[in-house]
């Protein structure tokens, strides 16, 4: 996805020094300072993000936001209109995640239910206006839920025995997490993010024998890296 990423960025670098150049040496004549064009510094970077993120909950609210600033630039709507319909689309896309998500479902929240009504103990970590540092070395892991508000985790569980395939539930607000995985696992990741989002910087494991952490992340302004 960095790859990706990066590519788009020198598409649009490239296309942009090309037009300046052009029209600096009048072969071509472009306004290219038009009426909202600093709305693009709010669609492009969400644009290319809807393309090179897979969580696309924040880049879809900062392209709606975007274009209706610039239609309001465009004197196609009026501002006092946009402050009238921002929320109302916020809360419209932020509906339609949840129903995809309810929909389709994930497998993290089934099965950390299922372990909770099968009586398994899953280590409970929260950090509030704080930071926790928890190590599940030598343990078994059968998985966890985790907190960060105004906090931060680092949950290293490289070193803990997985016997089977297990989950974690993530919740940051306005937090960080960050979750150290043992090599050999498949990771499995189901984010509902608003302006954060996950970071999965793992190798991709093909072996389709190997045991499966699967991760439901929730981000409000903040983010998990998985590592």
């Amino acid at each position: 996805m960095k790859k990706l990423s990066s590519i788009l960025w020198g598409i649009v670098l490239i296309v942009a020094g090309v037009l300046i150049a052009l029209n600096a040496a009048n072969v071509i004549n472009v306004n290219i300072f038009f009426d909202g064009w600093w709305t693009l510094f709010i669609i492009v970077p969400c644009l290319i993000g809807l393309f090179s993120e897979k969580e696309k909950t924040g880049n879809i609210i900062g392209l709606v936001i975007g274009g209706l600033l610039l239609l309001a630039s465009q004197d196609i709507l009026n501002f006092e209109l946009i402050w009238k319909l921002a929320l109302p689309a916020v809360i419209v896309v932020v509906g339609v995640k949840l129903i995809w998500s309810g929909i389709f479902g994930n497998k993290s929240a089934a099965m950390i239910s299922a372990a909770k009504q099968a009586g398994v103990n899953l280590p409970n970590v929260c950090a509030i206006f704080s930071g926790q540092d928890v190590n599940f070395s030598n343990e078994v892991f059968n998985g966890s839920e985790i907190t960060a508000v105004f906090g931060g985790v680092k949950c290293d569980i490289s070193r803990a025995y997985i016997e089977k395939d297990c989950a974690i539930n993530v919740c940051a607000v306005f937090g960080g997490v960050d979750i150290i995985l043992p090599e050999g696992v498949n990771v499995k990741v189901n984010s509902n993010s608003l302006f954060g989002g996950v970071s999965n910087k793992r190798q991709k494991n093909n072996d389709p024998n190997a045991l499966t952490v699967y991760i439901n992340a929730t981000c409000l302004f903040g983010g998990c890296d998985i590592k």
